[in-house]
């Protein structure tokens, strides 16, 4: 009998400890989305947080018990070997093995699949994941139930990761700004019966073949799930890719393939992951969200404080999530506000203020400079009096005194802008030139020029110091021509991409404006007033059953509130992150009219939310806990106050805080009547509301008088300070 191998512990099964645990790894992501950086260098090499984002893949692949890693290079290819080679993942042999397969001529996932085939390097099941991916999943369970379901059916060939992320009830956009995706699983045996990508909103109705009701005793339709492009593989996919030509992109073409081919009878099943993080960057979008996620722990041990990615160095972490690498120079009256990092050997200069924000290593920061929501990668220079909001700065590059970049704006490496010029939002700037074709492959072309200034006289059309006018769906004609932009060296101003203004900014850095949130949420009222009175409307998420009427239990009130405070508290992340009340209030409304849901209830599940941060920061007494949700309330008290226009709203918050202590966080429980004083100090809550809630709870059990009690004297001030306000006055 084989011995086991004991050189690193795992959770899998044993099953899977006797053959070695292999992973493809795509080093190319096969789109465009991250031009005009990725024309210089590969996406998976861009920085995450002051990581490249291949390292926290490779890192979570080490950390479920992978044993070896191909990495398919096939853009920047040389690029991405040299890294891995002077990487601390190609240093460890006999522990975790990392190869790359180089190919020149692979245009999608599925030629790139053709060619590990070609190799014969994979020898059983496999991970299929896209270097740009990050997770802190545990793997077992789902290399169990994938095994587990080969050994009975081997027709099941790949299992799905999936986690539930509902998309916004405006933009139909998730948090990572990937389009709403509807599935139907079979609720028992989770096999995917249907995937679809690309809905279309505007008939808001989907069409299912009617097999699927005839064949399946129940399906489940879910518009509110993530795939997070993790799947496990058996060796057939790789034969079904090169028996196939056809299949290119890998849900498109061979999940969809698979899902309406009867002839192979190939099956695909999902496992959904609850409490734990899988996200895949693949716009700037979710390049913004991801990196705020890891800020804030949420992708734990793979955080900045962490030596767990290679960077040597020790980041400390300070209070309010401020990250700070050794040898950060800070001027005393500089502000660092809270979700910060700050790399190596950064200067940062008097009077600035830096918030929401990653700042790279060796990087020049002046005097009186504005850094709000943005990413400034390595050795950036940006002088005295540049605002920069939620933009996105490439290596090397310098910006001269004075510079403002709206939101959204992304400058590539080492563009120089003059002074005192205003880039407009979903800006583009890149010392290379627009391609004029926009092929998928088009990178390759760029792969090993290069990279750097262009001999060019040919000056991007940018800006002076007025600031030129970029109304939303301006056209390049309206551009070019225009000597508006002169910059200190050569560059170029990228025009829209394919879908346009409207797509830049759905899937950029910046937060949708709260105009065209405003414009979304007039149309979703006025489509809740206009119903199609023959369209039959179902749950979007939801067990259908055949031959059934569509009938729900009295349990069906609660799931969906508890889905509602879900949302809301998803929203309310949102805000953390920097976007603006007026948007998250825009939201919450349209959740509110969405779910069918009454202002009490965005009141509670709001109040819950704001609680629910009081615990992210660390705590070892109640005092902690006690300031923590101090700080939390006086930071969102206003917001708050927005959806307490009555003593019903008030009502709510106290019950709910009275769940929460009794139910969901008890550490909130000794402190019951310490933050009831406070929210009503602070006019969160009235006396009215206290005191009709006292009432309320004379006449229930005592097991249900817990908090009345413990606020028994802050009560009996409330009724007797009147009286003694009265003879106070009586006196004088």
């Amino acid at each position: 009998m084989a011995q086991k191998k004991t050189h690193r512990p795992s959770a899998d099964d044993p099953e899977v400890e006797r053959i070695p645990l292999q992973a493809v790894l795509l080093a190319d992501s096969f789109a465009q989305k991250f031009r005009p950086i990725t024309l210089e260098r590969p996406k998976v090499l861009l920085p995450l947080v002051n990581a490249p984002m291949i390292d926290y893949t490779l890192a979570w692949l080490e950390s479920v018990g992978v044993d070896e890693v191909f990495v398919f290079c096939c853009a920047h290819s040389q690029q991405v070997k040299s890294y891995l080679e002077n990487s601390q993942w190609t240093k460890q042999p006999g522990v975790f093995s990392v190869a790359t397969i180089e190919s020149h001529d692979a245009i999608s996932a599925g030629d790139a699949l053709r060619v590990i085939h070609e190799h014969g390097v994979i020898r059983g099941d496999f991970i299929l994941i896209s270097g740009d991916t990050v997770s802190n999943m545990s793997l077992a369970k789902a290399l169990y139930e994938h095994k587990e379901r080969r050994k009975k059916d081997p027709h099941a060939v790949m299992t799905m990761i999936i986690k539930q992320s509902k998309p916004s009830v405006l933009t139909h956009q998730t948090r990572l700004g990937d389009d709403e995706i509807v599935m139907a699983i079979d609720p028992e045996t989770k096999e995917l019966l249907y995937y679809e990508d690309k809905v279309d909103l505007s008939q808001r109705l989907i069409l299912l073949d009617k097999m699927l009701l005839v064949e399946n005793g129940a399906i489940s339709l879910h518009n509110d799930k993530q795939d997070c492009y993790v799947d496990i593989c058996s060796l057939g996919v790789l034969d079904l890719f090169v028996d196939n030509f056809d299949y290119q992109h890998l849900r498109r073409h061979f999940v969809k393939g698979l899902l309406v081919d009867d002839i192979m009878g190939c099956k695909i099943f999902t496992h959904e992951i609850q409490s734990s993080y899988a996200a895949r960057v693949d716009n700037f979008k979710s390049y913004d969200t991801i990196s705020k996620d890891i800020v804030q722990r949420w992708t734990y041990p793979f955080v900045p404080d962490v030596r767990y990615l290679g960077n040597g160095l020790q980041i400390k972490l300070d209070r309010e999530g401020i990250y700070k690498a050794p040898d950060v120079v800070q001027s005393r009256s500089a502000h660092i506000d809270a979700f910060t990092v700050l790399g190596n050997a950064t200067t940062v200069g008097d009077n600035t203020k830096i918030s929401n924000s990653v700042i790279g290593q060796g990087c020049i920061i002046g005097h009186n400079v504005v850094i709000e929501g943005s990413f400034v990668w390595d050795n950036v220079t940006i002088e005295d009096g540049c605002k920069l909001s939620h933009a996105l700065i490439c290596d090397g590059v310098h910006l001269r005194e004075g510079v403002i970049l709206e939101p959204g704006v992304i400058i590539s490496f080492k563009v120089e802008v003059g002074q005192n010029i205003v880039v407009p939002t979903y800006s583009k700037v890149s010392l290379l030139p627009q391609p004029s074709k926009q092929d998928s492959d088009e990178e390759l072309e760029y792969a090993d020029s290069n990279t750097g200034a262009i001999e060019s006289t040919s000056m991007a059309t940018v800006m002076n110091t007025s600031k030129l006018d970029f109304a939303l769906g301006t056209s390049d004609a309206n551009i070019s021509g225009k000597p508006e932009f002169q910059g200190s060296g050569p560059g170029y101003i990228w025009s829209s991409s394919e879908g346009g203004t409207e797509e830049e900014c759905r899937q950029s850095i910046a937060p949708i404006p709260a105009g065209k949130l405003l414009e979304l949420l007039q149309s979703k009222i006025s489509d809740n007033n206009a119903p199609d009175q023959d369209m039959i409307i179902t749950p979007a998420s939801g067990e259908l059953l055949p031959d059934s009427e569509s009938t729900f239990g009295d349990g069906d009130d609660d799931r969906e509130y508890v889905d509602f405070e879900k949302e809301v508290e998803a929203t309310f992340q949102r805000g953390l992150t920097g976007v603006e009340k007026e948007n998250v209030i825009l939201e919450i409304n349209s959740l509110r009219l969405s779910c069918n849901m009454e202002q009490a209830d965005c009141a509670g599940a709001l109040f819950h939310s704001i609680m629910k941060q009081a615990l992210v920061a660390p705590y070892s007494c109640k005092n902690e806990l006690y300031a923590n949700t101090i700080k939390e309330i006086i930071k969102w008290g206003d917001l708050l106050k927005h959806y307490l226009t009555t003593t019903d709203e008030e009502f709510e918050v106290i019950l709910k805080f009275e769940d929460i202590c009794s139910g969901t966080t008890r550490d909130f429980a000794p402190l019951f009547s310490n933050i009831l004083t406070f929210l009503y100090d602070k006019e969160i809550l009235s006396e009215k509301a206290i005191l009709s809630w006292a009432q309320e709870k004379e006449g229930a059990d005592e097991s249900d008088k817990i908090f009345t009690k413990q606020a028994e004297q802050f009560i009996k001030w409330l009724r007797e300070a009147p009286e003694e306000d009265d003879e106070d006055d009586a006196d004088a």
